[in-house]
Formats: structure tokens, sequence, C-alpha cells
């Protein structure tokens, strides 16, 4: 009986941690350009995902810290130091899916609506504007 009941246990674990999987640190990678962007931290709070800048992989001559000076400046991150800002936001799990949530462009200053979900271990996350969207994949951090 225990055998069973163990059995079942280790049968059972891998979907039980499938939710689990896109917590953690991704790498942001520039679609245009495939260049690493940033460290982005998704983790839960009240049900639902968010996910924050950690670290930013900055260009010689660029600000190592900058503030979002390009963000709405109705939007509580405007003026703000962009690492350890709030990008992500209420994202709900939809199947294998997180949808509507909202993420903050900060080099543009836009709010796009999106979702993410898993697809061979790289993280998929789209942002739409109205219709239109467009999707970035991103790696997991070391």
């Amino acid at each position: 009986m225990i055998k069973k009941i163990l059995l079942l246990l280790l049968s059972i674990a891998p979907f039980l941690c499938q939710s689990q999987d896109i917590l953690g640190k991704w790498k942001t990678i520039d679609s245009d350009s495939g260049e690493a962007q940033s460290i982005v931290e998704l983790y839960k709070r009240d049900g639902k995902v968010y996910g924050k800048i950690v670290k930013l992989f900055r260009k010689e001559g660029q600000d190592p810290d900058p503030i979002c000076d390009d963000c709405p400046k109705d939007d509580p991150r405007y003026g703000k130091k962009i690492i350890g800002m709030e990008i992500i936001k209420d994202l709900e799990k939809d199947g294998s899916e997180y949808v509507d949530g909202t993420v903050l462009k900060p080099d543009e200053g836009r709010i796009y609506k999106c979702k993410i979900w898993l697809d061979n271990g790289k993280l998929n996350i789209r942002g739409y504007w109205g219709f239109l969207y467009k999707t970035q994949e991103w790696t997991r951090a070391e």
C-alpha cells in the first residue's frame, strides 16, 4: 500500500511542480538584436504572478542605474529606478498559460496587456497593443 501511494506521488509530482516552472530569474532577450537586456525575477503574490527587474545589461556610456523617465507620468513608476521596478503585474494562471496581466517596457514607457507561457524550457512573453502583438523568448538565468 505504501509503495502504491509513493508511486502515485512520484508520478504526479512533475505536474504539481509544473506551475512553479515560470518562477525565478529570466534573462530578457531583445527580439530584434538578440542581445540580453536584463534579468527579470518572476514571483507569486496573492495568487498572481509579478516580475521585477533585478539586473540590467548596459553598454559602455549608458547610465548603469537609469530611472524610468519614459514611463507614463500618471504611473507610480514614473521617475523611479528601473532596477527593482515591477514591470509585470497581475498574471493569472489559465491552463498552461498566465494571462490577463500587464507588462511595462521601461525604455518605451508603454504598458501592454500580456501573457506568458513555457515552451521547451524557454519563457515566451507576448505583449498586446490592441490587436497587434510581439513575442519575446526569455531564457532561464543562471
